[in-house]
């Protein structure tokens, strides 16, 4: 029996799925010894590269106006992205709750940051059926935040400002998304081209990763 796309795009992004997961910055996370400054860094990075996606996305899913420059809709992007998708306010409104507080993200992964959204503008110049393979990984992501996220608000202290995007997992969505993916993304070859996509997308995750774990922390996270 031929594998769907989503199984294929699973299956080959598993290890590194478990290598994040396992990895000494989601390990911290759990265990309530992640400074603060780190948490919301990892929002910040994530605002930058969503909001690289989202634009993308929904550049390429509707028709331009008759007044806008003319540019092709993508068909395999129309028939996947959903404004439900959508991430970026989430994230603003976490890191207008932090700012608020007081808390700046620290500049580590900025770089790292700025590399994985100019990833995605150049797969949408180059073969824009890819940025599916993205938006796989990033949607994917936030199933794993949601199991995290009580771990979140007790190692921090917070109530339910500052994870909402940690609490935007929605397995129906998930299954929703990845059923349309499956519809699309029937071809072989192009399966392959996306996973390849997903494959790149997961290591620019861990660059982000690995620039937010770098150097000295302020220290052990004092639970509320």
């Amino acid at each position: 029996m031929t594998a769907t796309a989503a199984e294929r795009l699973r299956a080959a992004t598993r290890a590194w799925h478990d290598a994040l997961e396992s990895c000494g910055f989601a390990l911290a996370l759990r265990d309530g010894t992640l400074p603060l400054d780190r948490y919301v860094g990892q929002l910040a990075a994530f605002r930058g590269v969503w909001e690289a996606l989202e634009a993308e996305l929904a550049g390429l899913a509707e028709p331009a106006e008759p007044a806008e420059l003319p540019h092709a809709t993508c068909p395999e992007i129309a028939h996947v992205w959903s404004p439900d998708l959508v991430k970026v306010p989430l994230l603003d409104a976490d890191l207008r709750h932090f700012t608020a507080s007081g808390v700046v993200p620290p500049p580590l992964a900025a770089e790292a940051t700025r590399a994985f959204a100019d990833e995605i503008r150049r797969t949408s110049a180059a073969h824009q059926p890819e940025l599916l393979g993205f938006l796989y990984v990033l949607e994917g992501s936030t199933l794993g935040a949601l199991s995290l996220r009580p771990l979140v608000r007790a190692a921090y202290g917070l109530g339910t400002e500052g994870v909402a995007y940690y609490g935007s997992g929605d397995r129906d969505r998930w299954a929703r998304l990845t059923a349309r993916l499956n519809e699309t993304l029937t071809d072989p070859a192009l399966q392959s081209r996306v996973i390849a996509a997903a494959e790149r997308a997961y290591r620019h995750m861990a660059l982000v990763t690995w620039a937010l774990s770098a150097g000295p922390g302020p220290g052990r996270v004092t639970r509320a």
